[in-house]
């Protein structure tokens, strides 16, 4: 996992890893790891959230503003 930027100073992602179609996401708080797929939020979405995610900014309100149920696990 890699340590969320959190460049805002506000988000409730703490740590994220990527793979070739997912993204696992841990959330402040919780112990427990969030896998957004191609498959389940959608390859544009997932694509959007690795990117966010590498910049440090914005996949919190991403994640809950598109793809807030949509994970596999």
């Amino acid at each position: 996992m890699e340590r969320y930027g959190n460049l805002a100073g506000d988000s409730g992602v703490v740590a994220y890893a990527i793979t070739a179609r997912s993204i696992l996401v841990k959330f402040a708080g919780s112990d427990r790891l969030y896998e957004y797929s191609h498959a389940s939020a959608g390859k544009a979405h997932v694509e959007t959230m690795k990117r966010l995610a590498q910049a440090g900014r914005g996949l919190s309100t991403y994640i809950s503003r598109h793809v807030a149920d949509d994970y596999v696990r």
